[in-house]
């Protein structure tokens, strides 16, 4: 995991919107464009940075392409932290 890239594609809010979307189930790109009022190009692009980070993976099926959120590299994230703030050591 690249947890710049990653920390990066969380840093920005559309982004973070996306994967509240996402964690109610697979979604067309189409289909995620739609709740926001920008350009379906400028949704594509973040599509395209949360999938480089691996927060989120897509699926095609036929001519669509349906994204799911990628819970593993999130978990990854938050043991990070947990490790970080020392609540898992037995000091």
């Amino acid at each position: 995991m690249g947890l710049q890239n990653t920390l990066k594609a969380l840093a920005d809010p559309t982004r973070r919107e996306i994967l509240n979307l996402l964690k109610k189930g697979s979604m067309s790109a189409g289909e995620i464009s739609e709740k926001f009022s920008v350009s379906f190009a400028a949704v594509s692009r973040h599509l395209s940075v949360l999938k480089d980070a691996e927060l989120i993976r897509d699926k095609r099926d036929g001519k669509y392409i349906y994204y799911e959120l990628n819970a593993s590299v999130l978990e990854e994230i938050m043991l990070w932290i947990t490790d970080l703030k020392g609540e898992n050591q037995n000091d």
